[in-house]
């Protein structure tokens, strides 16, 4: 990991709070995580082994035979890094789960848990660079440096879920399939969240997230038929968490509801199954928030403004606790480096 210069060293040591079990979170800029030159690196999920290395698995794809963004549905793989620090820098291990093309085609936006002693990889795919086909994908692991298997409860390839045909489902009107899936055990069940933009008359959509529920954690997983957030407050990549008796999501800001769109929110949930409008705080900011408007004054933008929108939240936990906090950014200042993702220490007061 770089660190940035030291005359940024005054603008590090901002913080951003927000609230979680009536205590305040918050956010320290570290620097760099997982970053490639020619490559961008989109978002960074974080794990911990047995023997304390931390662990990311990030989507990435190249700059040269994407040089727009939407290299992420068409030739995206997810990519292994590993550190003895959490802060970094960060070894790139290789790919973990490649672009099979067809219809298996650019694996995207991994996240990453630890289960009952086990560990699950799960990320969407598509068919054919098509949207619309978007679903989630579930591997399974004993060892993160071992070999990955499909979920048992998904159909062969780990499919998880797909859009439902079942029209008594909050997404039976979904614009582009599931995608973003966030894995949580809470009070024994198995609840894995996904985005999904439905159709809202007379026209326009809405980004909502709803829930699948398990007895078993690699599956089979059933519909919740309601979405668990409400249509006023639009929402994008959300990593959902426990504290306590009460459920989290963090998520970004998508229609700048309580701040600029660079920003994010923090959810909140006493069931799981539904997350207020009311009980919805500020979480973070953008990047220039943390690290100043001059250091970014030469940066490219890949996707977004200059400030450096920072999405693709996700949390690495020590000791049960929330500790680092992982986001991605299509903004960057190093020559020859696409996107790539920051960590931020997470304190409580």
């Amino acid at each position: 990991m770089k660190l940035l210069k030291i005359a940024l060293i005054t603008v590090l040591s901002m913080f951003f709070s927000c609230s979680a079990e009536g205590q305040k979170m918050k956010f320290e800029y570290i620097g760099d995580a997982a970053q490639q030159e020619d490559m961008h690196v989109w978002g960074s999920s974080p794990v911990q082994d047995k023997d304390g290395k931390t662990h990311l698995f990030a989507a990435q794809w190249s700059t040269k035979t994407q040089p727009n963004f939407n290299g992420w549905y068409k030739d995206c793989e997810i990519g292994h890094y590993v550190s003895d620090s959490p802060e970094g820098p960060f070894k790139y291990l290789g790919v973990v789960v490649p672009d099979k093309d067809g219809l298996f085609n650019s694996p995207h936006n991994p996240t990453i848990s630890n289960i009952d002693g086990q560990y699950q990889l799960c990320f969407i795919v598509n068919e054919n660079d098509d949207l619309k086909t978007q679903r989630i994908v579930m591997y399974v692991a004993d060892d993160l440096n071992g070999t990955w298997r499909p979920a048992k409860g998904g159909e062969a390839d780990g499919t998880i879920l797909r859009q439902t045909k079942d029209a008594s489902v909050w997404n039976y009107t979904a614009r582009l399939g599931v995608s973003n899936p966030s894995l949580i055990k809470y009070k024994g069940k198995y609840l894995l969240y996904h985005k999904s933009v439905v159709r809202k008359e007379p026209k326009g959509y809405v980004y909502s997230y709803g829930v699948i529920v398990a007895d078993k954690v690699e599956g089979p997983y059933v519909h919740d038929p309601t979405r668990v957030t409400e249509e006023k407050m639009p929402l994008e990549d959300a990593y959902a968490f426990t504290m306590k008796d009460s459920v989290y999501m963090m998520s970004r800001d998508f229609r700048g509801a309580l701040g600029n769109r660079g920003g994010g929110l923090l959810w909140k949930s006493g069931d799981g199954y539904s997350f207020p409008a009311e009980k919805t705080v500020r979480a973070y900011e953008d990047l220039q928030h943390y690290v100043g408007k001059e250091y970014l004054k030469e940066a490219v933008s890949y996707r977004g403004k200059k400030d450096g929108h920072l999405e693709r939240a996700q949390i690495l936990f020590i000791d049960d606790k929330p500790a680092y906090l992982y986001l991605a950014t299509g903004v960057q200042v190093k020559p020859g480096y696409g996107s790539s993702s920051h960590v931020f220490k997470i304190t409580f007061e």
